[in-house]
């Protein structure tokens, strides 16, 4: 059975291992586990609470009879803009409408939230094309950089 639900304490190991997953196989040869944890510690992972809970957000697992196999995230950029993140999927669960559906509970949690606007950073159109192709299906438009990431594409939309 497959449900998607506000992440729990005792999952937060198994959805960083999605995370890790999904971005090795995206960038194939070009980084190593290891250099993806320096990369990205995850430390948002680890304090899920306050980083997105206590401070106007929502982090979503993807479970596939308990088993974490997709993650994502909304968390409070400023007071009204929210920021989407976090939206991995195991290969074999992509395709299927899940992200959809995970992205539009997402979004509806934005609105509740008094969110106006929702932003979005992602790699390069090269390593990520189905993935911005999904977000401009689900009304993202591309914008100007707005922060320092590693990321190349960044991405609004209006709520």
């Amino acid at each position: 059975m497959i449900e998607i639900k506000p992440i729990q304490g005792h999952q937060i190991e198994e959805a960083k291992q999605v995370i890790i997953t999904t971005c090795l196989e995206i960038f194939t040869g070009m980084v190593s586990e290891e250099q993806l944890k320096l990369y990205d510690p995850m430390l948002d992972l680890v304090m899920v609470q306050s980083h997105y809970f206590d401070n106007n957000g929502m982090f979503l697992v993807l479970l596939d009879r308990y088993r974490v196999v997709g993650t994502g995230a909304i968390r409070r950029f400023n007071e009204e803009i929210g920021e989407l993140k976090r939206m991995w999927f195991l290969k074999e669960y992509r395709g299927r409408g899940l992200g959809k559906e995970m992205a539009q509970m997402l979004l509806d949690f934005a609105r509740s939230a008094a969110y106006k606007k929702i932003r979005l950073d992602t790699f390069s159109q090269e390593k990520q094309s189905q993935a911005i192709e999904f977000y401009k299906r689900l009304g993202f438009y591309c914008i100007e950089r707005y922060n320092d990431s590693l990321c190349t594409v960044f991405m609004e939309k209006e709520l």
